[in-house]
């Protein structure tokens, strides 16, 4: 059985050791709909594919015109089986459902190092950023670092921050890339963060110019989107 659900997933669970992002250009906010549906409808006429994935997600980009895919599995091996096996009949009805999707591709990560919600946060996520940030060829050995240096710039600008509920770092596999993928209260919540004293991120004090100045970094690329429906084992 699959079944979908609402709620947005805990990117901390210990089990998902193997975690996968993807993006897809469909074109329009109405195909993007038309998209999230066929992707739902194709999975719940299915078995759950594998005990190895744990859940999968979609979102809508603000841009009205992309998806990404999150998908949290137990090890990289589950997934090979998964993509030799189960994937190709379900993206065949999908696209047979909306024809001319554009695949991206698949970005594979380590788990994430966060900075997790604090005790007792219930809120739910009203906007979702990731951000890459790209490194040197010669820097992916530094790329923990700057996680370190990003999470204790936090640590010193709860204020700054008041609307980011979580924050999660992954390490791309193929070593040239950071994706935070940040929860935020809301779209009014992150904005004012972007209109505050600084570059984008942090209050333009010291510990935040390191982090925009840390050496190998070659720059950020932030995207924003809504979640639309997550796919769980039922």
């Amino acid at each position: 059985m699959t079944r979908r659900t609402d709620a947005h997933p805990d990117l901390t669970r210990p089990d998902a050791a193997a975690p996968f992002f993807s993006t897809w250009r469909v074109g329009t906010p109405e195909r993007q709909r038309a998209t999230v549906e066929a992707i739902a409808g194709t999975w719940e006429r299915r078995p759950w594919p594998a005990d190895g994935l744990l859940g999968y997600h979609v979102y809508t980009g603000r841009d009205g015109a992309t998806l990404m895919h999150y998908s949290q599995w137990t090890s990289e091996a589950g997934y090979e089986a998964f993509f030799k096996t189960r994937r190709q009949e379900r993206v065949d009805e999908i696209d047979t459902l909306v024809p001319g999707i554009e695949r991206l591709g698949l970005d594979r990560y380590g788990r994430p190092r966060s900075r997790e919600r604090a005790a007792g946060d219930t809120r739910v996520p009203g906007l979702i950023v990731t951000v890459r940030i790209d490194f040197e060829p010669d820097a992916a050995g530094r790329r923990a670092d700057w996680i370190g240096e990003v999470l204790r710039a936090l640590a010193g600008d709860p204020a700054g921050h008041r609307g980011l509920i979580a924050a999660h770092f992954h390490l791309s596999k193929d070593g040239t890339h950071v994706l935070n993928y940040a929860e935020w209260e809301s779209e009014r919540a992150y904005d004012a963060v972007l209109a505050a004293p600084g570059e984008g991120i942090g209050d333009g004090g010291e510990q935040w110019e390191r982090v925009r100045t840390y050496p190998g970094v070659k720059g950020f690329t932030g995207t924003r989107y809504q979640h639309a429906v997550g796919l769980l084992p039922g």
